[in-house]
């Protein structure tokens, strides 16, 4: 098992790594140049801006059993049919169940921007979302580990 964080954007990348080196598991950060991450013993793998090259990049590397943390819908439904388990940033495990729904929403918000018309954007981080994002992160690899 391995971690791998789609890293362009996220606010949980220090926090994956301390628990990653808690449990001893390898950790791959992975971003485009417009986000380049250097962190100490950590292999960061840049990749050249483009419309989702991080993202393919990133589902080529996942093995069944490995942890990805993204907030992009469509990796984390290439993620799941490769046998991962994909995270979001607020500790949200995409599943087979729910994943449908969100690429869904994710559709028809599309539409109603291409429209014209506006659509809520995500609310301000908080502590507590990085709170939840450890925990759920933790009982994933304790989860994965037994």
């Amino acid at each position: 098992m391995k971690i791998l964080i789609d890293a362009d954007g996220c606010p949980v990348v220090d926090i994956s790594i301390k628990i990653a080196k808690t449990y001893s598991i390898p950790i791959i950060i992975m971003c485009d140049t417009s986000h380049i991450i250097n962190k100490t013993g950590v292999e960061t793998i840049v990749l050249s801006k483009g419309s989702d090259s991080v993202d393919f990049a990133l589902v080529n590397k996942v093995n069944k059993g490995d942890i990805i943390v993204t907030q992009d819908y469509g990796l984390a439904a290439m993620v799941l049919s490769k046998g991962g388990y994909p995270i979001n940033q607020n500790g949200m495990l995409y599943t087979n169940e729910n994943i449908d729904q969100l690429l869904f929403t994710r559709h028809l918000s599309k539409k109603i921007r291409n429209a014209g018309h506006r659509t809520k954007g995500p609310r301000k981080r908080t502590k507590d979302d990085d709170i939840k994002f450890e925990k759920n992160l933790i009982s994933l690899i304790e989860r994965v580990i037994l």
